[in-house]
């Protein structure tokens, strides 16, 4: 039996404290951060020591981690990759910027006459999912605002750069490695389809180790990549089969009014269950409410009740229990 067919029917035992992407895995080394940067903004940098890595570790907000972030010629560069269309990357980028001034500012005192200097933000978004979308769109935070103005007080913008097979070619030849690494999810989505999840991750680390596509990167990280790939995948595929629960339904209508008038307002039982199902999968990974609302893409409200209710079934969190709970609430 060689390494790969030992690997694959061996199960995966890499430890982890929470789970990176395999986007910030291959970027969080400076050459290849570097080497991101100067495609992205037109430039040359030659020297990986220049360039600071600031990402978040130990985020103080929602345990919202960022991809990945960076300083260079005072410039600060928060870029995310998303393999789903999220229209609240405004959003989250502001609370990221703000926790790096907090950090970067912290010795210093901001009563003092003298003004505090800060580097400019830049924030990019790298897109690879299924949905059709421009080769560059940009994402405002005054979109969200509810009494639209023309000069918001308060404002910040997100580049989104569509990163499929096809799109963005001139960035693509200027930075190989994201090249390779769009190649390597385009054959993940491509093989899930005939496939199950597992099988087709491994297929495409394997073809890709072969064809010389991120072949330095899978050889150090071969169990690890395979392992964040399913676990990527399979959230994202949970959030999207809900999504489309939610279309079909008209659920997200009834939700705007809370959770109290869910039923009400045309949240069927069905989907009530398939709620709290979700909800109580991800508490059993150790996600709070806030990462949980922000991973289905609901508001808190409606989230608090379900996970209150599960408390007292941690850490298995059975689902039929917690869902029985629910149902009983006033006004459910």
């Amino acid at each position: 039996m060689n390494k790969d067919e030992k690997l694959a029917k061996e199960p995966l035992a890499v430890q982890r404290k929470y789970k990176d992407t395999l986007f910030r895995m291959i970027f969080q080394e400076p050459e290849k951060l570097l080497e991101l940067y100067n495609a992205v903004n037109g430039t040359d940098y030659k020297n990986p020591e220049e360039l600071q890595i600031v990402t978040l570790e130990n985020a103080i907000y929602m345990n919202m981690k960022n991809d990945l972030a960076c300083i260079i010629d005072c410039r600060m560069n928060l870029y995310e990759h998303q393999s789903s269309v999220n229209a609240n990357m405004p959003l989250r980028n502001l609370f990221y910027v703000a926790m790096e001034y907090h950090e970067l500012v912290n010795q210093k005192s901001l009563y003092s006459s003298r003004l505090v200097k800060l580097p400019t933000p830049y924030f990019v978004v790298f897109y690879n999912g299924k949905t059709n979308q421009p080769e560059r769109r940009e994402m405002k935070l005054s979109d969200a605002f509810l009494t639209p103005v023309d000069d918001p007080a308060l404002e910040l913008k997100v580049v989104q750069l569509n990163i499929r097979a096809g799109h963005n070619r001139e960035l693509m030849d200027k930075c190989p490695i994201l090249a390779q690494y769009a190649d390597y999810v385009g054959r993940v989505q491509q093989y899930v389809e005939d496939m199950s999840l597992e099988e087709a991750v491994k297929r495409a680390v394997n073809e890709c180790m072969k064809e010389g596509i991120l072949a330095d990167f899978l050889q150090k990280h071969k169990a690890e990549a395979i392992e964040v790939s399913i676990f990527e995948y399979d959230e994202e595929k949970e959030l999207r089969l809900f999504g489309e629960a939610e279309r079909e339904t008209g659920r997200e209508e009834g939700l705007e009014q809370g959770l109290e008038q869910g039923l009400e307002q045309g949240l069927e039982q069905g989907q009530l269950k398939k709620l709290v199902d979700m909800v109580c999968r991800k508490l059993r990974k150790g996600k709070l409410a806030e990462v949980i609302a922000e991973d289905l893409e609901e508001d808190l409200e409606n989230i608090l009740p379900i996970c209150e209710s599960a408390s007292e079934y941690a850490p298995d969190y059975d689902s039929n229990k917690v869902y029985e709970k629910v149902k009983a609430l006033p006004g459910i």
